[in-house]
């Protein structure tokens, strides 16, 4: 438990993931929210004026008056971190701006991901990469810093393979993902696409995942991540489910495993001692379902508060070595759950 609590901001605070962090942040131990930001449009409105609320959690109060700030690092001289939920265009442009101006940047955007010294990170996966936020500071003259996290389809997946990785190796992927609506946003697609059909594409969403998992099973060497030599190949397709993103995965490892086996593996599974016991810590880090007919987002996607990952099917494979299904949390674990708990791991390490 801090002294007090650490003010930070959200920025992109009216969509649907800026909504998520609010409501993952009322009452957080460590951080208070101090300062929203939205689009022009919206400055100086009262939050609840602004925002068209989505979640089935209600507004908190302490969000309701608040006004709009526009989002410019001059407007919140006294926070210390961001939370960036903004789209990828506009984080492109203002997170470098937050964070050479001191602040720390935990975005949930795509656009500096696959910069080699910024850290892609999942704390129970690779917590060690958030020391690369120090060369990203020396290299680019900043005193703040930008942290992101994965995709959110990338998210579940890459924790499985973590812990296959580390007991058996890792080789080959092949994924197919259903990807939850919320994914997509507010309003998001249209429900003459989605109602009665699967839609078979997601723009850039295969890419995402294909590279993503590389970046962050890899080792840290001090100065940039060595990607993990592991090959995957995805499909993307969106469904008509809310919340949750599930991947149906089949598996080639570097030493056999039986569905036994690998069933303990990932059921023992546990975070690096840096990442464990930090307030968004996932408890436990992998649940394993062992029914026929799970994980099922309606019924497994708030397992851990919607911080754990969830396996199950569990199976040999005819052509590879092993398949199963991992579901996770899209806008809990897989956004907005997932950079504050960086930020978390950022704070521990004395980093701020």
């Amino acid at each position: 438990m801090l002294s007090s609590p650490i003010p930070v901001a959200v920025l992109g605070a009216t969509g649907s993931v800026g909504q998520r962090f609010i409501s993952l942040l009322d009452n957080h131990p460590w951080f208070k929210v101090v300062a929203l930001a939205a689009s022009d449009r919206s400055e100086g409105k009262p939050y609840a004026q602004a925002c068209h609320w989505v979640l089935t959690d209600p507004m908190p109060d302490w969000a309701r008056e608040m006004p709009l700030l526009p989002s410019n690092p001059q407007a919140m001289p006294e926070v210390k971190i961001v939370f960036s939920a903004l789209p990828s265009d506009q984080a492109k442009i203002l997170e470098p701006a937050f964070a050479a101006a001191g602040f720390a940047v935990c975005s949930n955007a795509s656009s500096y991901r696959t910069e080699s010294d910024v850290p892609l990170l999942l704390p129970e996966v690779n917590a060690e990469h958030i020391q690369l936020v120090r060369h990203q500071r020396l290299a680019r003259g900043w005193s703040g810093c930008i942290i992101t996290n994965p995709n959110c389809t990338s998210t579940g997946l890459t924790v499985a393979l973590k812990a296959l990785d580390q007991a058996f190796g890792v080789k080959r992927a092949f994924v197919v993902s259903l990807q939850a609506l919320s994914g997509a946003g507010y309003p998001g697609v249209p429900s003459l696409d989605i109602l009665d059909n699967i839609i078979p594409n997601i723009n850039g969403e295969e890419e995402k995942v294909e590279w993503e998992p590389r970046k962050m099973l890899g080792r840290f060497n001090g100065d940039a991540i060595e990607l993990a030599q592991v090959q995957i190949s995805a499909h993307t397709n969106r469904v008509a489910v809310l919340d949750g993103h599930t991947v149906c995965a089949s598996v080639e490892l570097g030493s056999f495993a039986s569905p036994q086996e690998a069933s303990e593996v990932l059921r023992a599974y546990q975070a690096p001692e840096i990442a464990r016991g930090l307030p968004s810590a996932p408890q436990p880090v992998i649940v394993v379902r062992t029914e026929a007919d799970r994980p099922q987002p309606r019924l497994d996607r708030l397992t851990g508060g919607g911080m754990s990952t969830v396996v199950g099917r569990v199976r040999s494979d005819p052509l590879l070595t092993l398949k199963f299904v991992v579901l996770s949390h899209n806008t809990i674990r897989g956004a907005a759950g997932g950079s504050i708990y960086n930020a978390e791991l950022f704070v521990s390490q004395g980093l701020l």
